[in-house]
């Protein structure tokens, strides 16, 4: 039985896959190695006092009371609710928190996190300019694919959220978030590299950083890389030198 990678060989392999996307695309995916969660988390909503943090705090509590996930998965550890700019233009959404994101209680954190990270620095933003959340806020058990029922019983927090932030933009991360949203069953390369709709936001769906990295093909980094384009060019961005 092969031995699992240590934290050291992630990163490694990690950041040599990221070098190749660099040269493929020109553009730096590469993911910094995370410091510990608790001099890297940003303040919890409501720290700065706007309206809309105010309001995420508010989401936040009442979520932690009624705990839909916990009907579905009673043996998570940490509800994981989203972490950002309440004010933020543009929105990342994926479908559920996996072991690391289990630990820490932030989302995106785990390799697919670094990767992700990576992508919004490609675009010249940070973490902290974007909001960054899951559709499930609590991990299924060995990461299962969440169902449609357990989504639509989730759900709805992920929706109060947005109708919050009030983003210009969503990027949808893989099938399942792509799919709550957009209510469709269409696959994701059907639906990817165009632009959809959600209450009169703009989506754009593209693959999640966790596909990204098990099917690390040229291919696949220039699709993602090509949506993400998109995103920018309606944001008015351009891409750090």
């Amino acid at each position: 039985m092969a031995r699992p990678a240590t934290g050291e060989a992630s990163h490694a392999r990690a950041l040599r896959q990221a070098i190749e996307t660099g040269a493929l695309l020109g553009v730096d995916f590469a993911p910094r190695r995370p410091a510990a969660a608790a001099e890297t988390a940003p303040a919890p909503p409501g720290a700065s006092g706007g309206p809309k943090a105010r309001a995420l705090e508010a989401l936040r509590a009442e979520h932690e009371r009624a705990c839909p996930e916990r009907a579905f998965f009673p043996d998570f550890e940490r509800i994981v609710f989203g972490e950002g700019d309440p004010d933020a233009r543009l929105m990342f959404v994926g479908e559920a928190p996996g072991a690391e994101e289990d630990r820490t209680g932030r989302p995106f954190v785990g390799r697919a996190g670094q990767l992700l990270d990576g992508m919004i620095r490609a675009m010249g933003l940070s973490r902290e300019r974007v909001y960054i959340a899951n559709v499930i806020k609590g991990r299924p058990p060995g990461n299962a694919t969440p169902s449609a029922e357990e989504s639509a019983a989730c759900g709805p927090f992920l929706i109060r959220q947005i109708e919050i932030i009030e983003p210009e933009v969503i990027v949808t991360l893989g099938k399942p978030a792509t799919g709550y949203l957009l209510e469709t069953t269409d696959a994701l390369g059907r639906l990817r590299g165009r632009w959809h709709e959600f209450r009169g936001i703009a989506v754009m769906p593209t693959y999640h950083p966790a596909f990204l990295l098990r099917s690390y093909t040229p291919e696949n980094r220039r699709k993602v890389w090509s949506d993400l384009q998109m995103v920018m060019e309606r944001l008015g961005l351009e891409a750090p030198a």
